[in-house]
């Protein structure tokens, strides 16, 4: 698929490989429930004029959580499978406006080895089952070509010292640096930053243009101003 290629050639040159994860995939993977939209969420079709590389920052979602060891979040939190920093929470096709496409089409359960295969990257089962039902099928039929588009961008992405970052106050301005200093290629104006209620950091994105090269974030994908204190949670035992 045109699209895929263009995702394979994007980032490469920019930064290569992500950071690493320690993570021990389970003997078995559960099964996801189907997913369809919620009442009074439209199915949209709007020509994809870019796309947004979602990125969340796992202690913060853990942080989060009511119960880690939860059957929901045992995998990501609990750390029986290992401890994960900066994870995917998907690629999303954007358009010119907020009303970006959604439930194209209708979705069957990921096929378990492509659950598999892409489970250390974005550690939820119905989370990856979520992303293809509500994103992915605004972009190919297929739930394979759509994870290893997201899987490449994501690899490919460099993190900054995320350490450093929480040991000193930050802004969104500054976490948005960071991120740029680490990715050739990348200035900040292409990263949006999101943060909690409480402004704890939760997740950057990385604005995609057309050929899903990075591109300057429209204003409604921006998040978070660039003065807006951040507070970055770290690692357990770093």
């Amino acid at each position: 698929m045109r699209w895929l290629s263009a995702a394979a050639l994007a980032l490469m040159p920019v930064a290569a490989q992500a950071q690493a994860l320690s993570c021990a995939l389970p003997d078995r993977i559960p099964v996801p429930r189907l997913e369809q939209p919620k009442r009074g969420e439209p199915v949209r079709k709007p020509k994809i004029t870019g796309y947004l590389l979602a990125m969340s920052w796992s202690p913060q979602h853990c942080a989060d959580v009511r119960n880690p060891k939860s059957a929901r979040d045992a995998f990501q939190c609990s750390g029986e499978n290992g401890r994960f920093g900066w994870v995917l929470h998907g690629l999303w096709p954007e358009t010119d406006g907020p009303g970006y496409p959604q439930w194209c089409r209708p979705a069957k359960i990921v096929p378990k080895p492509v659950l598999r295969k892409h489970l250390c990257m974005t550690p939820s089962a119905q989370l990856l089952q979520h992303e293809w039902a509500k994103h992915g099928t605004c972009m190919s039929p297929h739930p394979a070509a759509y994870f290893r588009a997201a899987e490449i961008l994501f690899r490919a992405v460099r993190f900054p010292d995320m350490k450093a970052l929480a040991a000193k106050p930050q802004t969104a301005g500054s976490v948005r640096r960071a991120f740029a200093a680490a990715n050739r290629g990348v200035t900040a104006p292409m990263v949006a930053v999101s943060v909690d209620r409480q402004g704890w950091l939760d997740e950057v994105r990385l604005c995609l243009g057309p050929r899903m090269k990075p591109a300057r974030c429209k204003p409604f994908q921006a998040g978070a101003k660039d003065g807006r204190r951040v507070r970055v949670r770290p690692m357990a035992g770093s």
